[in-house]
């Protein structure tokens, strides 16, 4: 066994001889960075190994090396470079509608009365007639409770009136005093997790808290987490976000000056390798063809199952994935925005490591999912990050000059999506980049373009884009705009007849549709139909929260979405080349 002792952190861990320190990083705790998942691939997991006479020096001189591909054979002091107080700018508010405040989660005062000689009737049965009397559900629509039904006698010894906490079909507690009762909303995105405590009287918005996914350090994109799941079992990445959802309940209750055990309702909605993760369910099905989930349906599980720490009789309810790739969160923002009651047609892009579209109207909706890859969040792009302090996240190029703003206005330390199609676009106005992508810098070497000299830059290299960088934008790129054509094609309608494109998750929010479509990932007319949506999936984990209909609502939304899957379409890969040039 050797001794790691992370200097920044300040935690140390024994591992076994043979170890990487990735692996050593993941065992205590840290949640590293690690986007292609520990293959020495990206280069993004760089730490420094110490001296022992610099072990308790985080700026000591020492060795820079990849984690992932650095064994453990003696005892060491690592650097792990990386700020423990960084803040990301993860995105929470987005377009929502208003839905009366009726959820499935209700309060009802009833009387617990002594049962007759010869009654028939059971304890359980009563308390269900009572509860009808008083407003409830009917009491077949119950499920029964042994454990609450052998507590009956007692509490009716106790008093004659009792405030029951019911759903539909379930009772949650039985109380003297009513209370107050909330519910939380979770979406939970490749990179980023924002959840949201609600008031179940009244639907108000009492806290908000967000956090990266820690699961990112089993690799950025979700193909990488499903192979790391198929090899070593879902079980390292359910735990760590179960983990992080419990930690954020215990914050939102904390900010609201509530105890947790006064919510009685978490919602989810993620893509469907993130519901799968979740829930535990192997991802086997969605990397193999034909790319299917393994559970579509909506969910109502026990919270304490899966170690969320709420109210013990607290229910999980998991919004249901529509196909393959388009999951969760797509019928998130579908109940948020509620494209199958327009008459006008519209067009859904939620652009992350997949990138999920629904195009249509109350006719039809077609949905398709592509793979957009990590670099719009920053992963294979040489100076990626993710939106932190210090990000570029718009460029411009007016009369010679470049200029650049960066996330809170810091020093440049990398480029986030947003800075990274500016940057491409303006190349592209600049004459620097050609048709095919191939890029002539002029600098120095006419294969990287230097945004941000060293001199200037937090990072020790500068930020610049190079030659391969271009070619994943590319990538990227060709893939969404080949989704947009391919499912205009399918509906049969042309660009002039898309009346609105919402652009959902953190990246559409921030990105200048003009530059989207300057490198060719938006059709040009539609630019200026753009209307950024920001987190529609978590507005759409809340309605599901606070208005029961729309929870009932969200299958039948889901089967109502007609699913085109690409990979079979022998146009595809045509239509994808055509799309790889400016």
């Amino acid at each position: 066994m050797c001794r790691i002792i992370f200097v920044r952190e300040k935690k140390e861990i024994q591992v076994p001889e043979g170890t990487t320190v990735l692996e050593a990083e993941i065992r205590a705790g840290l949640a590293p960075d690690a986007p292609c998942g520990g293959h020495g691939i990206c280069g993004k997991c760089l730490v420094r190994i110490l001296s022992q006479k610099d072990g308790d020096r985080a700026d000591a001189p020492g060795s820079l090396v990849r984690a992932c591909r650095t064994e453990v054979r003696s005892d060491l002091w690592v650097d792990t470079c990386t700020d423990p107080e960084q803040e990301h700018v993860i995105l929470t508010e987005g377009f929502t509608r208003p839905v009366p405040c009726q959820p499935d989660l209700m309060v009802h005062l009833v009387r617990l009365t002594k049962p007759e000689p010869g009654e028939k009737r059971s304890d359980w049965e009563r308390l269900l007639l009572a509860l009808q009397a008083a407003g409830g559900p009917e009491p077949s629509w119950v499920r029964p409770d042994p454990v609450l039904a052998s507590s009956l006698y007692e509490r009716r010894q106790e008093a004659a009136e009792w405030w029951v906490i019911h759903t539909k079909t379930q009772i949650l507690d039985l109380r003297r005093e009513p209370g107050k009762q909330y519910l939380a909303a979770f979406d939970i995105g490749t990179t980023t997790v924002a959840g949201y405590l609600l008031d179940a009287g009244d639907g108000s918005q009492t806290a908000v808290v967000s956090r990266m996914n820690p699961q990112a350090q089993y690799g950025a994109d979700v193909i990488a987490r499903a192979n790391y799941a198929l090899t070593n079992g879902t079980e390292p990445l359910s735990r760590c976000i179960r983990e992080l959802i419990r930690q954020m309940l215990e914050q939102l209750a904390a900010e609201a000056g509530v105890r947790t055990e006064e919510i009685f309702q978490v919602s989810v909605a993620g893509n469907t390798c993130m519901h799968h993760l979740f829930l535990g369910i192997s991802p086997a099905s969605l990397v193999h063809a034909p790319y299917t989930p393994a559970l579509r349906q909506s969910l109502v599980l026990s919270a304490a199952e899966y170690g969320l720490g709420i109210h013990p009789r607290g229910q999980l309810r998991v919004l249901p994935d529509i196909a393959g790739y388009v999951g969760a969160d797509t019928c998130g923002c579908l109940l948020a925005l509620r494209p199958d009651q327009r008459p006008e047609v519209t067009l859904l892009l939620d652009i992350g490591t997949n990138g999920e579209m629904v195009l249509g109207n109350r006719d039809r909706l077609i949905a398709c999912s592509t793979a957009a890859g990590p670099a719009f969040e920053g992963a294979r792009i040489e100076c990626g990050m993710r939106g932190a302090a210090g990000a570029v996240d718009h460029v411009s190029f007016e009369n010679g000059i470049w200029h650049y703003t960066t996330v809170g206005g810091q020093p440049a330390a990398g480029l986030c999506g947003s800075g990274l199609i500016d940057l491409v676009a303006c190349l592209l106005r600049a004459g620097l980049i050609d048709e095919s992508g191939t890029l002539a810098s002029g600098q120095e070497d006419p294969r990287v373009f230097m945004l941000a000299p060293p001199g200037e830059s937090a990072r020790e290299a500068g930020v610049y884009l190079t030659q391969k960088d271009i070619r994943e934008v590319q990538l990227a790129k060709a893939a969404i705009a080949a989704g947009i054509s391919l499912l205009m094609e399918e509906l049969g309608i042309s660009e002039d007849e898309v009346a609105c494109v919402w652009l959902a998750g953190a990246f559409g929010n921030y990105m200048d549709p003009a530059s989207a479509a300057e490198i060719g990932m938006l059709p040009k007319s539609l630019a200026a139909r753009v209307q950024p949506v920001g987190n529609a999936a978590g507005q759409g984990a809340k309605i599901a929260l606070l208005n029961r209909e729309e929870w009932e609502q969200a299958d039948a939304l889901a089967e109502q979405v007609g699913f085109l899957e690409l990979a079979t379409l022998p146009t595809f890969q045509d239509c994808f080349v055509d799309e790889l040039g400016f």
